[in-house]
């Protein structure tokens, strides 16, 4: 069964005349019945009753038009999308929990208001999660916090972030070192970018801090620490900006340690690198901002 049996099916299904059919799509006429004859052994079914010169639709071949017909439409159509180079597809994309709710949502509106017949599957998870789904190839694009070091990944770097050290105590010293912070530390999960990140620059005063709670999701935390001044928290600068700004949260500069990291792009190596993959890469670096 092919799309040209099926187009030859279609437009005989609403003219019976043969020689008309042919004359239409300038071919011959023997070209069109074997086309026909093709198709109903591949169904093995007759979907025409031969009449003299014409070939009339009989009750199978009205039922197999119903059922496809639709269906043919559509590949019609996506089909000629892709000839004439459309911005069309899907593209699965993940990214990490301060990309995703603090940078990504008005890029993803912006791209789909752009180009109307893409649709974006999009999740948010883990870093450590995103690069064994982009491994796994269930991902086209993942957005981490980072870094990693795999021959199987493409990475790219998006933009430098800085995590800091925030309580919502006014009188707490402006500058400490860390191991003299005497309060509860509220963290992200073990997996999470950030907590990561923060874990591995501190490294053995980690043992010194009292890390009272873990917990999955940004504004929890926050939400804990501008309720409890006993409590202080690290998070990327950009999602305690408007706490910061109205006086809710205070920041605590960090004496000989910078909790400095980088936002990646990364995707597998073998990934197939078509107009909308490269379009979306091109958008996303453009937009990708949150200063």
């Amino acid at each position: 069964m092919t799309l040209k049996e099926l187009h030859f099916f279609y437009k005989l299904s609403e003219n019976s005349q043969v020689t008309q059919i042919a004359n239409e799509l300038n071919i011959s006429q023997s070209a069109i019945s074997l086309a026909i004859k093709s198709l109903e052994n591949s169904l093995n079914e007759q979907l025409f009753d031969r009449i003299g010169k014409k070939l009339i639709l009989n009750e199978r071949g009205k039922y197999f038009k119903e059922k496809t017909l639709p269906y043919y439409l559509a590949l019609i159509d996506a089909t000629t999308i892709f000839k004439e180079n459309k911005l069309a597809g899907n593209i699965k994309i993940a990214a990490s929990k301060t990309i995703s709710n603090y940078i990504m949502p008005n890029i993803y509106y912006d791209f789909l208001s752009k180009y109307k017949d893409v649709k974006l599957d999009i999740s948010t998870i883990n870093s450590s999660k995103i690069i064994d789904e982009i491994l796994k190839g269930e991902l086209d694009i993942g957005l981490i916090e980072v870094d990693t070091q795999n021959s199987s990944l493409v990475k790219e770097k998006l933009a430098d972030d800085e995590l800091i050290v925030v309580s919502s105590d006014e009188n707490q010293p402006k500058s400490a070192f860390i191991d003299t912070i005497k309060k509860r530390w509220i963290l992200r999960e073990t997996g999470s970018g950030t907590r990561e990140i923060f874990m591995n620059k501190i490294g053995n005063i980690a043992k010194e801090l009292d890390i009272f709670m873990q917990l999955q999701d940004f504004e929890e935390i926050k939400t804990i620490v501008l309720n409890n001044k006993d409590t202080v928290t690290s998070l990327s600068k950009v999602i305690v900006k408007k706490e910061l700004d109205e006086k809710k949260l205070f920041q605590i500069e960090l004496k000989n340690l910078e909790l400095k990291r980088e936002f990646y792009l990364i995707y597998h190596i073998e990934k197939n690198k078509n107009l909308l993959f490269e379009t979306f890469i091109k958008f996303l670096k453009d937009k990708f901002t949150f200063n």
